[in-house]
């Protein structure tokens, strides 16, 4: 442990990250990652802390390798939430801000609810495309279409497309092209479609459980998903997503955030520059100490060690991760677990 504590991590440059606007969203889907809801506050970060955070991302983030005026989903920044279009204006402010800025391959991701007048929707694009955007990127699954009408995501791909053309990306098309071969129209409740599917949620598509997934997708009695001991899952190493360069994000409160990994962060973007400099000292942050160097088995000790009892089963790394992250962040001791509200929504959304 004293050699632990002498130690760094390394904190990665934000090559490419998503700015988080905001944690609030228009849907509670059962996959996010971040825990995102109706019911979280906007918490906006003022104009002042909003360019500051943007020009400090400016000297990092680098462009798509098809050049600083298109997009890819690991490249560049995006603009990201919760849903970025709940707060349109800030939104185009930050837009502007970016490109004037000279932050390439800018784009937005957004569940599309937006899109079911087709004038509006159009215009909007056309004023955010103005104003420096570069593309789009429209989410297209189960999760959203519980909350989405399918006819408001197919607007808003026309829409895209023709304001953005290549740049207008589906993400996931699989998911897009199923739903069109069903006929869909309106919404479809997840349980219905995992039933129609005799249990079988996937369909060869990226899908992480992670966030809210592993505490509400398995009362959908999904096939093949079944919790597993702690020790099952400690063949899949951390360091390597913890530690990369890619798609992280910073959130609205000022966290810079690792990967897809809600609820933890290296620190304020303010001390950016400090932090990857320097790096952290593991003695004070304990929990990455522990996933940098010793994996989850590290961070299960540790939680351990805080009064934490090892369940009979796991639905995935991330879902231990969580869970030991939501016991630790009890005692008020661990600086990397922020933002407050998302453990707090984990405890509700979890029944305790």
């Amino acid at each position: 442990l004293q050699l632990l504590a002498m130690k760094k991590i390394p904190v990665p440059e934000p090559k490419s990250v998503g700015f988080m606007l905001s944690y609030r969203c228009t849907a509670r889907c059962a996959h996010c990652m971040y825990f995102c809801s109706p019911e979280w506050e906007d918490d906006l970060t003022s104009a002042q802390e909003l360019r500051r955070t943007l020009e400090i991302l400016s000297h990092h983030v680098v462009p798509s390798p098809t050049g600083p005026n298109s997009i890819g989903l690991n490249h560049g920044l995006h603009f990201t939430g919760g849903e970025p279009f709940l707060q349109y204006e800030r939104l185009l402010k930050a837009t502007r801000v970016a490109n004037d800025l000279g932050i390439p391959s800018l784009f937005v991701e957004t569940n599309s609810y937006w899109g079911r007048d087709k004038k509006r929707a159009r215009n909007k694009l056309l004023e955010l495309k103005d104003a420096g955007l570069k593309g789009i990127m429209i989410s297209v699954n189960p999760f959203y279409v519980e909350y989405v009408p399918f006819e408001n995501t197919k607007n808003a791909i026309k829409t895209g497309k023709e304001v953005f053309g290549d740049d207008a990306i589906v993400y996931q098309k699989s998911y897009l092209r199923e739903f069109e071969r069903m006929g869909l129209q309106g919404t479809l409740n997840l349980e219905e479609y995992v039933n129609n599917r005799g249990g079988n949620l996937l369909n060869s598509a990226e899908f992480f459980l992670s966030g809210r997934a592993p505490y509400s997708v398995p009362r959908y009695k999904v096939a093949g998903m079944s919790p597993r001991p702690a020790n099952f899952w400690f063949v899949k190493p951390c360091p390597t997503p913890l530690l990369r360069e890619w798609h992280n994000h910073v959130d609205n409160y000022g966290n810079y955030v690792p990967g897809y990994c809600g609820g933890l962060t290296y620190g304020n973007i303010e001390d950016l520059q400090s932090l990857i400099a320097d790096g952290l000292d593991s003695g004070k942050h304990r929990i990455l100490a522990r996933l940098a160097e010793d994996d989850m088995a590290g961070l299960l000790e540790l939680a351990k060690d805080h009064g934490y009892m090892e369940k009979e089963g796991y639905y995935s790394k991330c879902h231990i991760c969580l869970d030991l992250r939501t016991h630790l962040h009890e005692s008020g001791e661990f600086p990397e677990l922020k933002p407050d509200e998302f453990y707090e929504r984990i405890r509700i959304e979890r029944g305790g």
